[in-house]
Parts: C-alpha cells; sequence; structure tokens
C-alpha cells in the first residue's frame, strides 16, 4: 500500500523481525522430525546458518568448526588474515584500544597490503583442518583474489559490498561482469548485497550460486545512518524471495536467498526462514562464541574505510562455545544460543517440516510481540531484555 509522504513523494511501509510474528497452524510436528538443512553451492549444510565474512568473527579454526557443525564459515580474503602472517596479533591490538581510538587503529591497520601467499595459506589451513572453504571479497578485488582463490582449492567465493547491482555508472572504473566473473572461476558464487526484488532477479540472471540480502541490519553496521540505506529486514527477504521464484519459475534454476544481518537471538532466524530465506547470515551471534577471533569485540566489514567509516567496534562479550550457540544446549533464556533447537521448535509449533514449508507459515503484523506481558521481564533485565 502506497502513502503519501508529501506532494512531491510516495512511499510504501515496509517491516522489521520486531514487527511481525508467526502463526500456527492446525498442524504441529514433532521439532526431532524436522529437516533444517539447506543446499547452497551444490553442497547440502545440515545447519543452515553461515557465519559472516568479518575479522572479528570468522578465523580459518572458526571456518572449519562451522563446517564440523553442519554450517558454513566465511573468511575475510581483504581482512588482517590476508594482510599478517601473525593475525592474532593485530586482533588483540584492535580489541584492546579504547572507542575513541579504534577507528583510526582500523584505518592504519587495514592499509597493509593483501598478499597473495596468505590467501592461498588460509584456504589451505581451512581445507586441512576440515572445512569448507567459502572466502569473501570485495568486487574491485574479486578478479585476482578469486584467481588466487580457485587456485588454492576455494569451494565457494562470496562477493560482497554495502550495495551491489549489475548495473554501475562510472567514469573511473569499469563494474565487474559478474556474468563472466561466474563462468571463469568455476566455482560457486554468492552474491551480495540486495535488498529488492529487480536487483536479486537481475543478479539471479548472471549465474551465481546465491544471494545475500540485507543492507545495513548488522549490529555493528552504521551504513544506514551513514548513508541513509536500507530496507528493514522481513520486507527485503519477502521481495527478494519473490525474485527469487519468479526466477526459478521462468528458469527451473533455484538459487537460495540467504538473509544477512539483523538476527540476534533464534526468533529471528525463524522470523527470516518464514519471510522465505533459505538460510541465514549472521555476525554479532558467532562473535559471541569462546573460539571467535575478536576478543569479545565485533566489527563491521565498512569499519576500516580510509575516508567514510561505516561500522563500530561494539563489545559482544562471551557466552559460550561455538557449538553451544549453533546447537546448544543452552546456557541462557534470552535466545542467544541453540539457534537450531530454537528454528527446530518453532519449526514443529508451526507445522512445517522442512525450510520450504516453514516460507509458507502465516506471518502476521504485531507491532506489540515483544512487549506485549512483558513488563517484569524489562523491569528487571530478564529473558528477552537481558
Amino acid at each position: 500500500m502506497e502513502i503519501v509522504l508529501g506532494k512531491a513523494k510516495k512511499a510504501r511501509r515496509v517491516y522489521g523481525f520486531d514487527e511481525i510474528s508467526l502463526v500456527p497452524s492446525i498442524v504441529t510436528v514433532n521439532p526431532d522430525d524436522t529437516d533444517v538443512s539447506v543446499e547452497i553451492g551444490g553442497r547440502k549444510l545440515e545447519v543452515p546458518i553461515l557465519a559472516s565474512a568479518m575479522d572479528g568473527v570468522v578465523s580459518p579454526k572458526i571456518a572449519a568448526l562451522m563446517s564440523q557443525l553442519g554450517g558454513l564459515g566465511v573468511l575475510n580474503l581483504n581482512g588482517v588474515w590476508t594482510r599478517y602472517e601473525d593475525a592474532e596479533k593485530v586482533l588483540q591490538q584492535i580489541s584492546s584500544v579504547s572507542k575513541d581510538e579504534y577507528v583510526a587503529l582500523m584505518q592504519k591497520v587495514y592499509l597493509e597490503p593483501i598478499k597473495t601467499e596468505l590467501v592461498t595459506k588460509r584456504i589451505k589451513e581451512i581445507k586441512a583442518l576440515g572445512g569448507i572453504a567459502a572466502v569473501s571479497s570485495v568486487p574491485q578485488d574479486a578478479l585476482e583474489l578469486g584467481r588466487i582463490a580457485k587456485e588454492a582449492g576455494a569451494d565457494i567465493f562470496v562477493l560482497q559490498s554495502t550495495v551491489i547491482s549489475t548495473k554501475h555508472k562510472s567514469t573511473t572504473s569499469e563494474a565487474l561482469d559478474l556474468k563472466k566473473f561466474c563462468e571463469e572461476i568455476e566455482i560457486p558464487v554468492l552474491v551480495g548485497n540486495c535488498v529488492t526484488y529487480e536487483v536479486a532477479l537481475t543478479l539471479m540472471g548472471t549465474g551465481i550460486a546465491g544471494v545475500l540480502v540485507g543492507i545495513g541490519p548488522g549490529a555493528a553496521c552504521t551504513s544506514r545512518g551513514v548513508l541513509g540505506v536500507g530496507v528493514p529486514m522481513a520486507t527485503a527477504i519477502s521481495d527478494c524471495a519473490a525474485a527469487r521464484d519468479a526466477y526459478f519459475k521462468e528458469n527451473n534454476i533455484y538459487v537460495p536467498i540467504i538473509a544477512d544481518g539483523g538476527m540476534v537471538v533464534g526468533g529471528d532466524i525463524c522470523k527470516a526462514i518464514a519471510c522465505g530465506a533459505d538460510a541465514v547470515m549472521i555476525g554479532s551471534p558467532i562473535a559471541k562464541c569462546s573460539e571467535s577471533p575478536g576478543g569479545d569485540y565485533h566489527w563491521g566489514m565498512a569499519t576500516p574505510s580510509p575516508t567514510l567509516p561505516r561500522g563500530s567496534r561494539i563489545k559482544v562479550g562471551t557466552i559460550g562455545s561455538l557449538k553451544e550457540i549453533l546447537v546448544g544446549p543452552a546456557r541462557y533464556d534470552d535466545g542467544s544460543m541453540n539457534f537450531v533447537g530454537a528454528l527446530r521448535t518453532s519449526m514443529g509449533t508451526l507445522g512445517a517440516q522442512n525450510l520450504k514449508e516453514m516460507q509458507q507459515v502465516e506471518v502476521v503484523i504485531a507491532p506489540s510481540i515483544l512487549t506485549e506481558g512483558k513488563v517484569y521481564q524489562k523491569a528487571q533485565s530478564l529473558g528477552m531484555y537481558k
């Protein structure tokens, strides 16, 4: 429904996770009988969760652990892991400075050139640990890093920027030819980020293996404040899922939608799937694990920009192991742990036996869903208000 914003502009109402709720049907399913697996890039993942390609979230060790637990961890090839041999030392330095010093430090740290031998080394480290080697790059470095990653044995290549499109206008640079890139790299390519039907549909036509959906919802991202750009996730996912379905109907090719950012607790992941996502990519929840490389901190990919930083370094703390966060058992009652258990229980409650059925459950607009009856939790900082 269009809303008149003013005499010169019309707008439409869009929704985020906090404004919607999922509705049970007449059917329920035993949570143990639900199937939460998904196929991404030709690989079956037992858990539909990807760890974000952020330096404070994914190390080669985390990437391998994610694979062992059924998910996927994406390593940032533009980060400290490919700039410094002793990346752990640099990460400790980032986590130790004051909040007034971190932006300048970040900008200095990320001026160090990417070293091709470290790109190869990190990929081989993931493989040696038994992990699926999924790696990420910004479009301007994709041609070089994509070639190196392929030769090193990478399994999946993720192409990410704040906003990505197939129609780039510039008098100083030429846009990456996505179709040609996908053909030449010969490994599955996931592309993002986008938030609209038209862009998602166009991206799918280039031969990519998945679309990342989400601009600015991440816990550490400030793009929405700095640029004023973004669409709340519930609507963005639904619009892009519609593009996926239209593309499948026309071409008989299914391109998964991966909700990227804005999910902090289990209920957010459940809502993302219900809105149409095939999988989710999360950062700050993974940064809370004891194996995390960020040392209790998490920061966005655009934080170290030399001219316009668009991310904060936020303190997330440590709540448990990666296994506990993904598959439990949970130590807390606030939805911050055992995401797979939460998804299975939600699916069982809603009568969805697999993710495709979960995408079909009823969704209602419910602005009071997180506040109704929660006076004591809010007053005492418990449960959902911890």
